[in-house]
């Protein structure tokens, strides 16, 4: 019997959800901001390493975006 998810799916599904929870929980923390760059930078390499690249690029714009605005969030 075939797994459901094979490795890099699963390395998919939690780059993803490290995106969602610190997008959804940004208004608690500046940190969660970093920390939705960081799954930002997961998602692109995802997208690289499946063969999407459009998609690797443009979460790798998203890091960009999302460290721009962590630092310049008050501390």
């Amino acid at each position: 019997m075939d797994a459901l998810f094979d490795p890099l799916s699963l390395f998919g599904l939690f780059a993803v959800t490290v995106m969602i929870l610190c997008y959804a929980l940004e208004d608690r923390s500046r940190w969660f901001v970093l920390g939705f760059a960081g799954g930002c930078g997961l998602a692109s390499l995802y997208g690289f390493l499946q063969g999407a690249w459009p998609f690797g690029i443009v979460e790798g714009i998203w890091v960009v975006v999302a460290v721009r605005r962590w630092w310049r969030l008050p501390a």
